[in-house]
């Protein structure tokens, strides 16, 4: 049976309030009762919908840009399964022994993310979908091309992940 949008729709909201570290509850209270835990809970199951000036003071409490709470058109291309997922491991090691000039935009566009996430704890950090989108639009590439030149320089942490 395939999932209705509201169902869709609600488990991004689940997964944006998790990432947050947030309960139902901390919303309720965060947001002085605007969002009832009862009442955000039925949205996150897909029993209510959401209108959308109510989606957008979710998203604007959440601090998120309104299409992130909506799941991925399913009209849009299919892309490779690694961003299907949102996002793709990169092994920092592998890249700092890469050799000058052999992924330099690349390179710095990494370090970069790293820096703003202060990221400085693991020797893996994912790229989200929304990282290769500006990339792309960096390098006026597709998706798939910027994939295949990560795969090519050995970046990726194993495959398909």
């Amino acid at each position: 049976m395939s999932e209705s949008y509201n169902q869709a729709v609600g488990r991004r909201l689940r997964a944006i309030r998790k990432q947050k570290g947030l309960s139902l509850q901390d919303v309720e209270a965060i947001s002085t009762q605007e969002f009832k835990a009862s009442v955000l809970g039925a949205y996150e199951r897909g029993e209510r919908s959401l209108s959308l000036p109510r989606m957008q003071r979710l998203a604007g409490f959440y601090g998120v840009p309104i299409d992130q709470l909506l799941p991925p058109d399913s009209n849009e291309p299919r892309r490779g399964a690694a961003w299907a997922s949102g996002g793709v491991r990169i092994d920092l090691n592998r890249l700092e022994s890469m050799t000058s000039g052999s992924g330099d935009i690349l390179e710095r566009f990494l370090r970069a993310i790293q820096l703003m996430r202060q990221d400085f704890n693991g020797r893996v950090l994912t790229i989200r979908r929304s990282d290769l989108q500006l990339l792309t639009s960096l390098v006026s590439d597709s998706e798939e091309d910027i994939g295949q030149v990560l795969v090519e320089l050995g970046l990726t942490e194993g495959s398909g992940s």
